[in-house]
């Protein structure tokens, strides 16, 4: 087929898609839109790959598996970036990059003390992130280095404008940044207004590096929709954050600690559970769109809000957490997804509810940062078609005459 003139004249080949075939149609033909664009491939990427029948995220060629309770999250901010693990010296190099770009503008600290104290956090870090754009010289004209600068900015500002919006909030002050201290410290430290213990500072740590990236999400596709047009790293992270926010999203690690306090005690989960599925309700931090069997990445937490259950000698929000998995597999044969035990690890680390879904977002931006500059290397304006299943001929009848 593909020597015969006349079909190939009718075949589009994707240039980053491999072999792959599209049959170019008319407009009059209407073939069935992929709802949600599920199975649609949309680009190819080196970054990260999610395996939802086997149940494998993989970063840059190496399974979660391999970089959780190993690597620290500024290494997997070299890899997703840079390609590779980094060595001892390149590591202390992007500390110290990522410790030197904290320091917000100070118009920029005075938009986030004028915020209403009662706005929602992923709201004040949506607006704030668009702020900062307004104080970098234009985008149009950047190179990829000066994406890759402002990539590494965002990464390490995005902790500091949650946290600074937190302390706000509350009427308390806003202190410097503690050069010293690695991402998931800093960002600790600043909440906190103390260092934090190692322990607390390896769970976030680990917490970061398990949301950094993951395929083509809402929020990544987002972002590189955005990018895609050239509006700059701002424009794109901005989108990724309002994607993010969404409870569909980001959103449902906070949804799950709601539903835990709603439903109260470990007697009530069956009924609970019940309820919901007879009523056809979702279950917060239960089922994915990709992963068909376990997340991958909820082991690592539920391991993690195991041992500050134990710790803290609080085991009800874990208990009744068990118990609707244990429903919802024998019921549904749906798993917990990355959602259900964070919820239980944060409320356990005594973070405020409204900042679970901005931990997230924090983490992400390494993610999409690095998603972006990959757009930007090899670029096309992203530009789906739509099935158009509205009215025809319709003609035009004077406003008198309606």
């Amino acid at each position: 087929e593909n020597h015969c003139p006349e079909t190939r004249n009718n075949l589009l080949f994707g240039p980053r898609q491999g072999f792959h075939i599209f049959f170019r149609m008319s407009d009059t033909d209407k073939p069935a839109p992929s709802k949600g664009l599920e199975g649609v491939v949309a680009a190819t990427t080196k970054l990260s790959d999610v395996r939802g029948l086997d149940g494998e995220p993989i970063y840059c060629g190496y399974n979660i598996n391999e970089l959780a309770g190993k690597a620290t999250y500024e290494e997997v901010v070299h890899l997703l970036h840079r390609g590779k693990l980094p060595n001892a010296e390149e590591l202390a190099a992007l500390k110290a990059e990522l410790a030197a770009a904290r320091k917000l503008p100070d118009g920029v600290v005075d938009l986030i003390k004028q915020l209403p104290k009662d706005a929602s956090p992923m709201r004040a870090i949506r607006t704030v992130v668009s702020a900062l754009a307004c104080y970098e010289p234009p985008e149009a004209q950047d190179s990829i280095e000066d994406q890759a600068a402002r990539a590494i900015k965002l990464i390490a500002q995005v902790p500091v404008i949650t946290a600074y919006f937190h302390l706000a909030r509350q009427g308390k002050p806003l202190p410097e940044s503690d050069p010293t201290l690695g991402e998931a410290a800093n960002f600790l430290y600043l909440v906190d207004g103390e260092k934090p213990s190692e322990a607390k500072e390896k769970t976030i740590d680990m917490c970061y590096i398990l949301h950094a990236d993951h395929g083509m999400n809402a929020s990544t596709f987002s972002a590189r929709v955005t990018i895609a047009t050239l509006s700059g790293m701002y424009s794109a992270i901005t989108s990724a954050i309002g994607t993010l926010k969404g409870p569909l999203h980001g959103g449902a690690n906070e949804g799950v600690i709601k539903m835990l306090q709603e439903i109260g005690s470990v007697d009530k989960v069956d009924a609970f559970v019940e309820d919901c599925l007879k009523n056809k309700v979702k279950i917060m931090g239960i089922g994915h769109r990709v992963y068909k069997v376990l997340d991958p990445r909820a082991p690592h937490l539920k391991a993690m809000a195991e041992k500050l259950s134990g710790e803290l000698g609080e085991t009800k929000w874990l208990d009744m957490s068990e118990r609707i998995r244990d429903l919802m597999v024998s019921k549904k044969n749906l798993h917990p997804n990355v959602d259900f035990y964070s919820a239980t690890v944060y409320y356990s680390l005594g973070i405020p509810t409204d900042l679970f879904t901005p931990l997230f977002a924090i983490a992400r931006t390494s993610g999409w940062t690095a998603h972006v500059l990959e757009q930007l290397a090899d670029n096309r304006l992203i530009r789906p078609k739509s099935l158009y299943d509205g009215p025809d001929d319709l003609k035009y009848v004077p406003v008198e005459d309606r």
